[in-house]
This record gives C-alpha cells, sequence and structure tokens, in this order.
C-alpha cells in the first residue's frame, strides 16, 4: 500500500551521497588520468533514476487500486490500525525488495560498463576508425 516510499527514501540518500560525490570530485579534477571511467556520480545518477521509476510505477499501481487517494491521510491505510500493520509489512517485504532488486541490477550495469570502458582497443578499430583497413 506504501511499498513505493521505500524506493522513494533509498533515492533521496542516494541523491545527497551523488551530490557530495559530485564535489569531491571536482575537486580530485586536476589529477585526472588519460584513461576513460565514468565517474561515480553519474553511475549514482543511474541509480537514482532507476530508483525514481520503480517508486512511480509502483505509486501507479497502487492509484490505480485505490490505495493512495487525494485527501488525507493519503493513504487508505492510515485511517485503520489493522490496515497499517498491513502497509507496513508491505513495505518490508515488496518495498525492499524492490529497492534491493534495483539497486542489484544497478551493481550489474556498473561493472558491465566498467568492463566495458576497461576493454582494450583492437588495432582493426583504430585502422577502422582512421579509414584504413
Amino acid at each position: 500500500m506504501a511499498c513505493f516510499l521505500v524506493p522513494v527514501a533509498e533515492s533521496v540518500v542516494i541523491k545527497a551521497v551523488e551530490k557530495a560525490e559530485e564535489k569531491h570530485e571536482q575537486l580530485a579534477e586536476s589529477s585526472k588520468t588519460g584513461s576513460f571511467t565514468i565517474p561515480l556520480s553519474r553511475k549514482l545518477k543511474w541509480l537514482t533514476h532507476m530508483l525514481w521509476g520503480g517508486a512511480v510505477l509502483l505509486a501507479f499501481e497502487h492509484v490505480w487500486h485505490g490505495e493512495v487517494v487525494p485527501w488525507f491521510p493519503f493513504l487508505t491505510a492510515m485511517s485503520d490500525p489493522a490496515d497499517t500493520a498491513e502497509m507496513l509489512y508491505e513495505m518490508s517485504t515488496v518495498g525492499v525488495t524492490m529497492a534491493l532488486l534495483i539497486t542489484v541490477v544497478w551493481i550489474g550495469m556498473c561493472l558491465a560498463s566498467d568492463a566495458i570502458a576497461k576493454r582494450p582497443v583492437k588495432e582493426e578499430s583504430k585502422a577502422a576508425a582512421v579509414g584504413g583497413k
């Protein structure tokens, strides 16, 4: 009923970490090496966008089923204590699972992007880029 709040909470925390990392990267930019790497702040931005996307989809599903309404208390489960316990249970199971799954997929994306960035460029590719054979 409110499981979308878990990815929202994680994305808020990750956004704060992302902003701190951006400042750290700007200070360390002077000691930049020549190799291509994707900065951590950009990768954290990927995670933030993925979490917000998942939260929006979950929120839409809850609005569709009438569990989120445009009047106070906004969550229908907040009006009854028995429903509140069910809502907290859903947040701790479905919401946490959704946030963890998104984070695991993001870790896979980061590992794949790092592997692609570290691949050596083949000689044929260099020659093709220059216009030779």
